[in-house]
């Protein structure tokens, strides 16, 4: 007989850990919302303007582990607020997961650039990005917590696109928050990564594309060197586990691409 009496139960990897999740109720924020409970998150706050989608998923998780704020983050003041009240009702910020944003509504080629769906994708995508790295970091300096910031961008940050050019623009402009709050906050202990995804199914993707999940992976399986794999949303949320947790503790500025090889058609 196996002896199974010092057998230990694997550390999890969040534990104690305080986080928010910005776009939490949905798509990648709420699996990512779900890993980190899972992984001993003291608490997740879920900070989005889906207010029903949002509430379902904190009961979901547990409200002895998740909560809801509403919070717009083209509003300054409530991104503000939503770290004030998260750092009141726990008592600290370890995590900031900055992942709301949108993709354009039309295809926003630059002769026919719409620069009014410019300026609101921009307050979304960048303005609240920049508002959320901001505040989640002033919590951590002012309380000496050395804390992990990570942000959503895409594989449009790093590469040129043939259409969505203020979504394309909008996601560089998050790996350059990225890069230059990574050289500001180390000083402070403070790490800021971002994760660039490919192509996934979510209902974002569903409402831009006006297709379903099915034929949206088929689309842009095609586009990807690895196969025998289809991009989820567990995968994305796996990788900001990565960036949230002490395995990644000397990694600062980064953006982790997560794009099963993507290779970009030149036709």
């Amino acid at each position: 007989m196996t002896d199974t009496s010092h057998t230990t139960t694997p550390a999890k990897k969040l534990q104690g850990k305080v986080a928010i999740i910005t776009g939490g109720a949905s798509g990648i924020g709420e699996a990512t919302a779900h890993l980190f409970a899972e992984q001993g998150a003291l608490a997740v706050v879920i900070a989005d303007i889906q207010d029903d989608k949002g509430r379902c998923v904190a009961e979901a998780i547990g409200s002895n582990r998740c909560s809801f704020v509403h919070c717009d983050v083209t509003d300054e003041n409530q991104v503000e607020a939503a770290v004030e009240w998260t750092v009141k009702t726990y008592g600290q910020l370890d995590i900031m997961f900055s992942n709301a944003g949108i993709v354009s509504r039309s295809d926003q080629v630059i002769l026919d650039l719409d620069l009014s769906q410019f300026d609101h994708l921009f307050a979304i995508n960048v303005r609240g990005m920049a508002a959320c790295v901001k505040h989640a970091a002033l919590a951590m300096v002012e309380r000496r917590v050395q804390g992990s910031i990570i942000c959503t961008a895409s594989v449009a940050g790093s590469k040129g696109t043939k259409r969505r050019t203020d979504y394309t623009m909008s996601k560089h402009a998050v790996v350059g928050l990225v890069r230059a709050a990574s050289q500001q906050l180390g000083e402070h202990g403070i790490r800021v990564n971002s994760v660039s995804p490919y192509a996934v199914a979510t209902p974002l993707m569903w409402e831009a594309h006006k297709r379903d999940a099915a034929e949206i992976e088929k689309v842009y399986e095609e586009l990807t060197s690895l196969k025998g794999i289809v991009l989820r949303v567990n995968h994305i949320a796996d990788a900001v586990l990565f960036l949230a947790s002490d395995e990644s503790a000397f990694i600062s500025g980064h953006d982790l691409v997560v794009d099963g090889g993507y290779v970009q058609k030149s036709n």
